[in-house]
């Protein structure tokens, strides 16, 4: 998402309530992540460290960006380090490029650093509860604090903003965060609520490169929640040729949650099944008991049945009286 300046100026100007940002463009942005990569975790390549030129401000015309994706359930607790850790690096890459420019120059009185905003996005379910000012994960802070490093990241969390709020933004960055809210059968059908103006000014305004892009982003998120491979890519084909009218009309709803729960009862059945396997063949009306059975509980039952049968008979009877 922050890979295309586009959306990343979206983001910037209508979801930070930043007022320094409420004007920024695309081509007002540097990307120079690359300077950074090696401090990149397993996992983290969604993390970027953009360079924001700031005109018409006569204090500074430079801002850096760390943007941080968390798509994570589970709020990851050690953020603040890891912004602190960026900070650092960042700032002794300013003093290095600052001193080949004009040697001894960090050394003055004069000298200045450039202001660095970090922000996570974070698509989860619940509130962000993690600890925003690096302080709060220090020990003594309240005796120690104004010797202690003390800056606080924006949390920019996806629950924060309605369907409708999200509609009013008219913005392409808008329609990603309303397919990232899918969760249930519920959220799927609400997105056949949506005006048809919002997708008509989509349609007319969108660049072509920024709709590939969301293209595969929606690819991602929808796989993501199970919806088939098929539909997904009807529905991707629709916003790349820019035929957002009937964009929701056929598009199934699935409740996730149970689409998981029938994964993992398909898995169990067929761990029965290997199991039985080493008794000989299973007969086909076991075969279709175990097709049909969806209840977790049970199945976990039979698991353990299989695992001590000696014989395939011994199994059959068992789960008919329900042992």
């Amino acid at each position: 998402m922050f890979d295309n300046h586009i959306l990343c100026a979206q983001f910037l100007r209508g979801y930070t309530d930043v007022k320094l940002l409420e004007n920024v463009q695309p081509e007002d942005i540097e990307d120079i992540s690359e300077r950074f990569l090696w401090m990149w975790q397993e996992g983290r390549d969604s993390d970027s460290v953009k360079k924001i030129h700031l005109n018409r401000n006569a204090e500074s015309d430079t801002l850096f960006l760390i943007a941080m994706i968390e798509h994570q359930s589970a709020v990851d607790h050690d953020m603040a380090f890891r912004i602190l850790r960026y900070i650092v690096q960042i700032l002794t890459d300013y003093a290095q490029e600052q001193e080949e420019k004009c040697t001894g120059i960090t050394k003055k009185k004069s000298f200045r650093y450039p202001p660095i905003l970090p922000i996570v996005f974070y698509d989860g379910i619940g509130n962000w509860t993690a600890a925003t000012n690096f302080r709060e994960k220090v020990y003594l802070n309240e005796v120690l604090g104004e010797y202690i490093p003390d800056f606080r990241y924006l949390v920019v969390p996806l629950s924060r903003y309605t369907n409708q709020e999200l509609v009013d933004k008219s913005d392409e960055l808008s329609l990603i965060m309303l397919i990232d809210k899918l969760r249930s059968t519920a959220d799927f059908q609400k997105l056949k609520e949506i005006p048809a103006e919002y997708f008509e000014n989509l349609s007319r305004n969108s660049p072509e490169s920024v709709l590939k892009l969301i293209g595969k982003i929606i690819t991602v998120l929808l796989l993501r929640l199970n919806v088939p491979k098929d539909e997904v890519e009807v529905f991707t084909d629709q916003i790349e040729r820019r035929n957002f009218t009937m964009l929701f009309e056929n598009f199934e709803a699935y409740d996730v949650q149970e689409t998981r729960r029938i994964s993992k009862a398909e898995a169990r059945a067929e761990d029965i099944t290997d199991l039985l396997s080493d008794l000989g063949d299973i007969p086909e009306e076991i075969k279709e008991k175990l097709r049909q059975e969806q209840d977790l509980d049970t199945l976990k039952k039979w698991l353990k049945l299989a695992a001590r049968a000696k014989s395939m008979e011994q199994f059959a009877s068992e789960i008919e009286s329900g042992r």
